[in-house]
Protein backbone atom coordinates (compact mmCIF):
# COMPACT_ATOMS: atom_id res chain seq x y z
CA UNK A 1 0.00 0.00 0.00
CA UNK A 2 1.18 3.53 -0.73
CA UNK A 3 -0.12 6.57 1.11
CA UNK A 4 -1.99 8.92 -1.22
CA UNK A 5 -0.82 12.49 -0.55
CA UNK A 6 -2.73 15.45 -1.98
CA UNK A 7 -3.04 19.21 -1.71
CA UNK A 8 -5.91 21.49 -2.65
CA UNK A 9 -3.47 24.04 -4.12
CA UNK A 10 -1.58 21.84 -6.60
CA UNK A 11 -1.86 18.34 -8.04
CA UNK A 12 0.84 15.74 -8.67
CA UNK A 13 3.43 17.16 -11.08
CA UNK A 14 1.85 20.62 -11.23
CA UNK A 15 3.35 24.02 -10.50
CA UNK A 16 3.51 24.92 -6.80
CA UNK A 17 1.84 28.34 -6.38
CA UNK A 18 4.17 31.27 -5.59
CA UNK A 19 2.47 31.70 -2.19
CA UNK A 20 4.36 28.59 -1.00
CA UNK A 21 7.75 29.58 -2.42
CA UNK A 22 10.43 32.25 -2.00
CA UNK A 23 8.73 34.50 -4.55
CA UNK A 24 5.60 34.62 -2.37
CA UNK A 25 4.81 34.42 1.33
CA UNK A 26 6.98 31.26 1.61
CA UNK A 27 4.58 29.30 3.82
CA UNK A 28 3.95 25.57 3.95
CA UNK A 29 1.16 24.36 1.65
CA UNK A 30 -1.90 22.48 2.89
CA UNK A 31 -1.46 18.70 2.67
CA UNK A 32 -3.78 15.73 3.12
CA UNK A 33 -3.01 12.02 3.22
CA UNK A 34 -4.63 8.63 3.71
CA UNK A 35 -5.14 7.30 7.21
CA UNK A 36 -2.96 4.22 7.71
CA UNK A 37 -4.09 1.55 10.19
CA UNK A 38 -1.58 0.88 12.94
CA UNK A 39 0.08 4.28 12.67
CA UNK A 40 1.43 5.71 15.94
CA UNK A 41 2.95 8.87 14.41
CA UNK A 42 3.47 10.47 10.99
CA UNK A 43 6.50 12.31 9.65
CA UNK A 44 6.92 14.57 6.61
CA UNK A 45 10.05 15.47 4.69
CA UNK A 46 10.04 17.91 1.79
CA UNK A 47 13.06 17.86 -0.49
CA UNK A 48 14.36 19.01 -3.87
CA UNK A 49 16.41 16.30 -5.63
CA UNK A 50 17.33 18.70 -8.45
CA UNK A 51 19.39 21.13 -6.37
CA UNK A 52 22.89 21.78 -7.79
CA UNK A 53 24.61 20.58 -4.60
CA UNK A 54 22.48 17.43 -4.31
CA UNK A 55 19.15 16.79 -2.63
CA UNK A 56 18.11 19.88 -0.64
CA UNK A 57 15.85 19.56 2.40
CA UNK A 58 13.04 22.11 2.71
CA UNK A 59 11.10 20.69 5.68
CA UNK A 60 11.41 18.13 8.46
CA UNK A 61 8.37 17.58 10.71
CA UNK A 62 7.74 14.49 12.81
CA UNK A 63 5.65 12.94 15.59
CA UNK A 64 2.42 14.12 14.00
CA UNK A 65 -0.38 12.37 15.96
CA UNK A 66 -1.91 9.25 14.40
CA UNK A 67 -5.30 10.94 14.00
CA UNK A 68 -3.72 13.71 11.90
CA UNK A 69 -4.36 13.19 8.19
CA UNK A 70 -3.98 16.79 7.04
CA UNK A 71 -2.05 19.95 7.73
CA UNK A 72 -3.41 23.41 7.05
CA UNK A 73 -1.19 25.87 5.24
CA UNK A 74 1.31 27.95 7.17
CA UNK A 75 2.68 25.67 9.85
CA UNK A 76 4.59 28.13 12.00
CA UNK A 77 8.40 27.95 12.10
CA UNK A 78 8.58 26.68 15.66
CA UNK A 79 10.32 23.70 17.20
CA UNK A 80 7.00 22.29 18.42
CA UNK A 81 3.58 22.98 16.98
CA UNK A 82 0.18 22.92 18.70
CA UNK A 83 -0.51 19.21 18.09
CA UNK A 84 2.77 18.24 19.79
CA UNK A 85 4.70 17.41 16.65
CA UNK A 86 8.26 18.65 16.27
CA UNK A 87 10.16 20.33 13.46
CA UNK A 88 13.75 19.86 12.48
CA UNK A 89 16.29 21.84 10.52
CA UNK A 90 15.97 22.39 6.79
CA UNK A 91 19.09 22.86 4.64
CA UNK A 92 18.71 26.65 4.89
CA UNK A 93 19.70 26.21 8.55
CA UNK A 94 16.32 27.21 9.96
CA UNK A 95 13.50 25.39 11.74
CA UNK A 96 10.34 24.55 9.82
CA UNK A 97 9.36 24.98 6.20
CA UNK A 98 11.23 27.00 3.59
CA UNK A 99 9.69 26.79 0.15
CA UNK A 100 11.02 26.31 -3.36
CA UNK A 101 13.63 28.78 -4.56
CA UNK A 102 15.64 27.12 -7.33
CA UNK A 103 18.66 29.05 -8.65
CA UNK A 104 17.66 28.20 -12.23
CA UNK A 105 15.37 25.97 -14.24
CA UNK A 106 12.45 23.93 -12.99
CA UNK A 107 12.94 21.74 -9.93
CA UNK A 108 10.82 18.95 -8.43
CA UNK A 109 9.71 19.13 -4.79
CA UNK A 110 8.64 15.95 -3.01
CA UNK A 111 6.41 16.13 0.05
CA UNK A 112 7.00 12.68 1.54
CA UNK A 113 4.65 11.36 4.23
CA UNK A 114 5.71 8.43 6.41
CA UNK A 115 3.41 6.36 8.65
CA UNK A 116 5.41 5.11 11.65
CA UNK A 117 4.78 2.36 14.19
CA UNK A 118 6.39 4.34 17.01
CA UNK A 119 7.08 7.83 18.27
CA UNK A 120 10.47 9.28 17.38
CA UNK A 121 12.26 9.82 20.69
CA UNK A 122 14.39 12.74 19.56
CA UNK A 123 14.19 16.46 20.28
CA UNK A 124 13.20 19.09 17.74
CA UNK A 125 16.01 20.65 15.70
CA UNK A 126 17.17 17.36 14.18
CA UNK A 127 18.34 16.96 10.58
CA UNK A 128 16.69 14.92 7.85
CA UNK A 129 19.42 12.28 8.15
CA UNK A 130 18.85 11.95 11.91
CA UNK A 131 15.12 11.51 11.33
CA UNK A 132 15.64 8.94 8.57
CA UNK A 133 17.99 6.97 10.82
CA UNK A 134 15.47 7.01 13.69
CA UNK A 135 12.61 5.95 11.37
CA UNK A 136 14.52 3.05 9.84
CA UNK A 137 12.59 -0.21 10.39
CA UNK A 138 9.60 1.73 11.80
CA UNK A 139 8.01 2.84 8.51
CA UNK A 140 4.64 1.14 8.00
CA UNK A 141 3.86 2.93 4.76
CA UNK A 142 4.85 6.03 2.81
CA UNK A 143 3.75 8.16 -0.08
CA UNK A 144 4.48 11.50 -1.68
CA UNK A 145 3.15 14.45 -3.61
CA UNK A 146 5.49 16.02 -6.16
CA UNK A 147 5.15 19.60 -7.32
CA UNK A 148 7.34 21.64 -9.65
CA UNK A 149 8.62 25.17 -9.31
CA UNK A 150 10.48 27.59 -11.58
CA UNK A 151 11.73 30.87 -10.14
Amino acid sequence: MVIKVTSNVFNEGEHIPDRYACRGVNISPPLEWDDVDGTVKYAIICEDPDAPSGTWTHWVIFNLPSETTHLSEWIMEREEIDNGSKQGFNDFGTIGYRGPCPPDGTHRYYFKVYALDKEIELPARISKSELLKAMKSHIIDEGHLMGRYTR
